[in-house]
């Protein structure tokens, strides 16, 4: 590496790639720099604009698929519990059993997969999913006698159902979950 007094006082080496060092006193010591040579920028410029699109058209579609209703967001209730046993059957749960309409305990489906019972609450809401139905599937989970109670909605879910999901171990399967289970088997 050949090195010179660069006009700011600092040491300046170029090695034997192109790339430049530079060697500069900080007042506490010696700092050395490298920097890096034009096509390493270019990468890096060409990798974060990549990224940023890939994020922007990520972002569009989300927010493509909130404007617009789905199918499930115009069924009625027990339709929509239907179509949610449906749902579960195609990704690969079996026993599914669509409860009675009134005195279900809170549970519209029971379901087991991998050898692991659940107990579903199944909510067609237009706004988020509350507490209420957290509580339902826990006490179906309970009433069942089933490993796992979760609460299956179109929508999402406000942060005291999240929390009190968390304390009582209840899945909360959001909109998202049932948009991916609908679109992998092409039923959206």
């Amino acid at each position: 590496m050949k090195y010179t007094r660069s006009e700011n006082g600092g040491v300046v080496g170029i090695a034997s790639d192109g790339a430049r060092d530079s060697i500069r006193f900080d007042g506490k010591g010696l700092v050395r720099y490298r920097s890096m040579d034009t096509n390493t920028i270019i990468i890096i410029i060409i990798a974060c604009a990549a990224a940023m699109t890939g994020s922007a058209a990520l972002y569009f579609r989300h927010r493509a698929r909130r404007s617009r209703p789905e199918e499930f967001d115009l069924m009625e209730g027990h339709d929509f519990e239907y179509y949610c046993a449906e749902l579960l059957k195609n990704n690969g749960f079996q026993e599914v059993e669509v409860t009675k309409g009134s005195g279900d305990y809170g549970v519209d489906i029971l379901a087991q997969k991998d050898g692991v019972t659940y107990a579903i609450q199944c909510k067609r809401y237009g706004a988020p999913v509350g507490v209420k139905a957290v509580q339902e599937a826990y006490a179906g989970r309970d009433y069942y006698d089933r490993m796992v109670g979760a609460v299956l909605t179109n929508q999402y879910f406000t942060q005291p159902a999240v929390e009190a999901a968390q304390k009582l171990k209840i899945l909360l399967w959001d909109r998202g979950y049932l948009e991916d289970m609908a679109e992998e088997y092409g039923t959206s």
